[in-house]
């Protein structure tokens, strides 16, 4: 197979979606906070925020869940 045999393969199978931000407002906490009440860097928080995550933590999704009261599916969604 050649490469534009590959590319033509590609298909939409969705994204994830990262909704920190929204149960953080609905929580009325800031990042700052957040970051304090986790142990987790500022700059972690800010990219989980703004759904600039490149790889899920399972840890630091943890520390998210047991801080805001929430469950996984709080944070992250999958849309097709």
């Amino acid at each position: 197979m050649n490469k534009s045999e590959q590319i033509t393969m590609v298909k939409d199978y969705g994204k994830i979606k990262i909704k920190l931000g929204e149960v953080m407002k609905e929580k009325n906490l800031t990042r700052y906070q957040l970051s304090k009440m986790t142990n987790t860097r500022f700059e972690v928080i800010n990219k989980w925020h703004s759904g600039e995550v490149e790889r899920i933590d399972s840890d630091i999704l943890a520390r998210f869940c047991f801080a805001l009261n929430c469950k996984v599916e709080d944070i992250i969604e999958y849309e097709l």
